[in-house]
């Protein structure tokens, strides 16, 4: 009786259990089911219900964050998590940028926009560039733009001076400083500290490690920055004077005349800048609404102006309306720094990058590809990986055409080169056609803590890389002999894609930066245009039929698995990526979406612990300044490896 009613109890416990499990297996598929159904809804929304937006309205261009060509890993969701909790992106992507601004100039409801600045944290002068081109294009469609903020610093005043008024608060100031930057040299304290770089490299100007191995710039250091800071700084002053149609050398005037012009005002910067004619009028940012109710429509609901923001608006744009599906310009963005392997979004991947290029190339709707570039380069093997599937594509017959960015140099270089066409903007940094190694060594450091290394090898390579150890004369020898190599592979490519002589090419290698100006007068691009002028290249070298209006394939780094199934209803890739950030923010932040690339994570953070005590005492920002560079100079330690070899030109845009 006593074992039949115990049996009796397990079969319950077990049924139970059995009948739980199932309940929950048909719970979660019935929740997928809805989020299933959900999504098509917002599709079905998103395609047929968009509202009208009213007449007079005026397009809000609240630029927060930094513009950049692609978000950096994970961004895109946490940029969507940071709208629905309220806040600001971190990153903008200049293509919906110039999206906004060109859909607002075709756009009868849009008659004025405002932009404003004060939370735009960094764009590159080729990107201001491209906007302020963006701005222009709505303004010559008859649409009034203005721009408050209450503090322009030089970025966001490049972009206000575009504008046909220039506002600014009674308590604000326009602060212009100029180009060029002040570089941490350590070679000294390696010394105290008894750590030596051991730097080889090839190139007189290659001083992508000189800070490692110098306690001040080389003459041929001041001389390339010289150049190259002067150059860019003619394009910004020019560019401001003639938009704000003021005489040439105004600019230089203004900083030149303080701090005795600030005195005269009583410290008044912003009548200063008014005065300056840097601005137009000083409004309080009630008194810019009163006045954009006026020239605008109100909306007496909310009493304001009737307003779309910049989110808004660009879920309203369909980027294929009109295009043909099976015709396409294939576009792969190759933003970051350049590793070997595979890379999340905002990092250049040479197995990833190579992939994505590899699809475009064998997408039958795919006729031309389009490689925009904004890295400082990295590894040479990387570099070369990305290069070849390029080289690749156009032997299968597809035009290839690069658009540089910001920044294009040294690694970011060498993946240009294998293209039919090179277009760079007059204020890319670009060249740096050299090569850098490092073996870094701590015996003296350690010795002097009364650590010795000591061991048995079988040949003197083994171990010959150990940060324990002063490197061996040979090792030296040996590493220089493989730089010298890639440096001369490197000419070599350059002079046979560029069509010059290698005696030409190493005269403006030697891992000297240009301006694009320069390089094109050094025949190292092929003409300046901008990110339109290289699509529009494509598009003829593509040879579409008459009436064709081919589309533009964006091949990146694939994105969360949730994403893939929201997109498979059709929905827009920021869209999908709203949704499953909302999906997360429930969850607990919790959905599974694509991995970032980690490479460098270790190493950046032995570095980090390295020097942490000392730099917590320092202002964040030189503390971030040099935990960047020593996290370099650990990652090449951490690689222990004696044929690495680095096409980095460690430079950003100004």
């Amino acid at each position: 009786m006593a074992k039949t009613s115990s049996r009796s109890f397990v079969a319950r416990v077990f049924g139970g259990l059995v009948a739980l499990l199932d309940g929950t297996r048909r719970l979660l598929l019935n929740v997928l089911l809805l989020l299933l159904v959900a999504a098509a809804l917002v599709w079905i929304w998103q395609r047929w219900h968009t509202p009208r937006l009213a007449d007079r309205t005026t397009l809000v261009l609240e630029l927060s964050g930094a513009i950049v060509d692609q978000p950096r890993a994970g961004s895109a969701r946490e940029q969507a998590l940071a709208q629905l909790r309220g806040g600001s992106p971190s990153e903008r992507r200049l293509r919906d940028v110039l999206a906004v601004l060109d859909a607002a100039a075709r756009d009868e409801q849009v008659t004025q926009a405002v932009l404003l600045l004060d939370d735009l944290e960094g764009a590159g002068l080729v990107t201001l560039r491209e906007v302020a081109a963006g701005i222009g294009r709505l303004r010559a469609a008859g649409k009034k733009v203005v721009a408050w903020g209450a503090m322009y610093d030089q970025r966001r005043y490049y972009l206000a001076a575009h504008a046909d008024e220039v506002w600014l608060h009674p308590m604000g100031a326009v602060v212009i400083e100029g180009f060029g930057r002040y570089r941490s040299y350590y070679k000294e304290a390696f010394d105290r500290l008894g750590v030596s770089a051991n730097v080889v490299r090839a190139g007189k100007y290659k001083n992508a490690a000189e800070t490692f191995a110098a306690n001040g710039p080389s003459p041929e250091t001041v001389e390339s920055d010289r150049a190259l800071y002067g150059g860019l700084w003619s394009s910004w002053t020019g560019g401001v004077e003639r938009a704000r149609r003021l005489p040439p050398g105004s600019v230089m005037g203004y900083i030149d005349g303080l701090p005795g012009t600030l005195q005269a005002v009583g410290g008044d910067a912003a009548r200063l800048a008014v005065q300056a004619k840097l601005v137009d009028a000083l409004k309080t940012r009630d008194e810019m609404r009163k006045t954009l109710i006026e020239r605008g429509a109100e909306d007496k609901k909310h009493k304001t102006f009737k307003q779309v923001s910049f989110g808004e608006y660009l879920a309203r744009i369909d980027p294929d309306a009109g295009a043909s599906p099976s015709a396409s310009v294939g576009v792969v963005v190759a933003q970051g720094e350049i590793v070997d392997g595979r890379a999340g979004p905002g990092r250049i991947g040479g197995l990833s990058t190579a992939e994505q290029i590899r699809r475009a190339r064998e997408a039958d709707d795919v006729k031309a590809i389009v490689l925009r570039v904004n890295s400082p380069g990295g590894s040479a093997y990387g570099s070369e990986l990305v290069r070849r599937e390029l080289e690749l594509t156009r032997a299968a017959g597809k035009p290839v055409v690069v658009s540089m960015g910001d920044l294009a140099a040294s690694g970011g270089y060498w993946i240009s080169m294998a293209a039919d066409e090179v277009i760079a903007d007059e204020a890319t940094i670009t060249g740096s056609i050299g090569v850098v190694g490092m073996i870094p060594s701590a015996e003296e450091a350690l010795g002097k803590l009364g650590i010795r290394s000591a061991g048995t090898t079988t040949t003197w390579l083994a171990g010959a890389m150990d940060p324990k150890r002063t490197p061996d004369a040979r090792l030296v020898a040996t590493v220089q002999s493989a730089i010298d190599h890639v440096y001369g592979q490197f000419v070599g490519l350059v002079a046979r894609e560029r069509k010059l002589a290698t005696a030409q090419v190493d005269a403006v290698a030697q891992g000297r930066v240009w301006s694009g100006n320069d390089a094109l007068k050094h025949r190292l691009v092929d003409r300046l245009g901008t990110w339109s002028d290289a699509v529009a290249a494509a598009h003829k070298r593509a040879q579409f039929a008459d009436g064709t209006v081919p589309r533009l394939r964006y091949f990146e780094p694939a994105p969360g698995r949730l994403q893939q199934v929201l997109k498979g209803f059709g929905l827009r890739d920021d869209v999908a990526a709203r949704f499953e950030a909302r999906l997360g923010a429930l969850l607990g932040d919790d959905v599974p979406g694509s991995a970032g690339d980690a490479s460098g994570a270790e190493s950046a953070a032995t570095a980090a612990l390295t020097v942490g005590v000392g730099l917590g005492l320092l202002h964040p920002e030189l503390a971030a300044a040099l935990l960047t560079d020593l996290a370099w100079l650990g990652d090449v330690a951490a690689r222990r490896q004696p044929f690495v070899t680095a096409t980095h030109c460690l430079c950003a845009a100004p």
